[in-house]
């Protein structure tokens, strides 16, 4: 997933050890023909539980924002997104963001030629909300709006939104709307990803219903790729209970015959029953693994992981090989082991820390000093981060409180 975003209720200068710093954001919402401005629109900060509404003026102000880089977005009815990308630091900034107006008229009745089928949804449902504890307490609440499409021929599953994909994760208290959904999963190649522009709204509850949010909103962070990336920012893995190992992937040169046999000797018996030494081929060839990986039991230092600017202003994000991250305070949740992408022929993952793998698709990317990477999509992520999807979606503002308890189970 790609990816993975979240609710400040704790302030950000609890962050043990750091004072984090902030600016301010303002601007105008206008029509990009007219540049009249737009009165009540929505104005946000993707990943984020940061929007506002425009004035009669157009204008908007965030007073406090953390440096980072962020994703500006504008909504108004009738007009399609606007989006600015804007790097934080200490000073003001100011930007004007102008709409376009959307392809279809407001009031216009939209009809698909192809309702979603309903298998084809449900698919889409487990994949992008996930399969975890806390991905079972979610809800899409606008189905009607997501187009779901599955190509036989390129075995794709796609969807999108022409407004947003609205979830309620009554797990860790976030209302989610995801506008400009582009998800993907190819069964051939067995990857997911999805991206767009979330924004988080904070439900409200009870003291207890508050609480147990709290509680799972830690447990959701501890061990996330968030919490990895700021450990490393921050040049404290092993504090943060990470142990970072280098993994070697070797593809294997048999892989591919063997797999070309398996595949023609199906096509040649399509529909016929195969005999015994064709069943024993077929079996033996597709045991052939298409890799093998080797893990180097020392933990990687510190420094082979990251790369810090002579004045250490930027750290970046760099290693060779794969990384294999194992996060030793907590286990995996209960149902990981039930996953259904799990192989046949795979072992159990441990039960005493959750295992993930890392692969970074660029040579470095860098760590904004909120702990979320510069281009999110430059890095791919397998295994126990693999497994958590939307029932562990934090926004990017959230830091735990700085007396944060030990990990405890998920609070239902």
């Amino acid at each position: 997933m790609r990816r993975v975003l979240l609710l400040a209720v704790f302030g950000l200068a609890w962050w043990p050890g750091v004072a984090r710093a902030q600016s301010s954001l303002s601007g105008v919402v206008q029509d990009s023909v007219t540049h009249a401005p737009l009165a009540f629109a929505s104005v946000f900060l993707a990943n984020t539980t940061l929007g506002v509404t425009t004035t009669e003026q157009g204008t908007f102000v965030f007073p406090k924002v953390p440096a980072g880089t962020y994703d500006v977005v504008g909504s108004y009815v009738g007009y399609r997104l606007a989006k600015q990308t804007v790097t934080v630091g200490t000073s003001p900034q100011q930007l004007t963001l102008r709409l376009g107006t959307a392809t279809s008229r407001l009031g216009e009745v939209v009809v698909r030629p192809n309702p979603n089928r309903a298998s084809d949804y449900q698919k889409f449902v487990e994949l992008f909300l996930g399969r975890s504890t806390f991905s079972q307490r979610c809800r899409i609440r606008n189905p009607d709006e997501v187009v779901v499409d599955f190509d036989a021929e390129t075995s794709e599953l796609t969807a999108s939104s022409y407004k947003f994909v609205q979830v309620d994760n009554q797990a860790l208290g976030y209302r989610i709307k995801y506008y400009g959904l582009h998800f993907v999963c190819n069964f051939r190649q067995h990857v997911v990803s999805f991206y767009g522009q979330p924004v988080f709204e904070e439900m409200t509850g009870s003291a207890g219903q508050q609480r147990r949010w709290a509680a799972n909103r830690m447990k959701a962070y501890n061990g996330s790729l968030a919490h990895f990336l700021r450990s490393v920012h921050d040049g404290d893995i092993a504090a943060a209970g990470f142990v970072a190992q280098r993994l070697r992937i070797i593809p294997n040169k048999r892989f591919l015959r063997a797999d070309s046999l398996r595949r023609q000797l199906l096509r040649e018996r399509r529909n016929m029953a195969l005999s015994r030494a064709e069943q024993d081929s077929i079996s033996y060839w597709a045991k052939v693994p298409q890799a093998f990986s080797m893990l180097y039991a020392k933990p990687r230092p510190l420094d082979s992981l990251r790369r810090v600017t002579p004045d250490g202003q930027h750290v970046f994000l760099r290693f060779i090989d794969n990384l294999q991250v194992s996060y030793v305070r907590e286990g995996p949740d209960p149902l990981y082991q039930l996953r259904t992408t799990l192989p046949t022929n795979a072992p159990l993952p441990p039960s005493d820390r959750q295992v993930s793998q890392l692969v970074l698709m660029v040579p470095e990317i860098e760590i904004q000093p909120n702990g979320q990477l510069a281009n999110p999509l430059a890095v791919y992520t397998d295994e126990y981060w693999g497994f958590e999807k939307m029932g562990e979606f934090l926004p990017v503002n959230y830091l735990p409180p700085a007396s944060a308890a030990s990990p405890s189970s998920p609070t239902r």
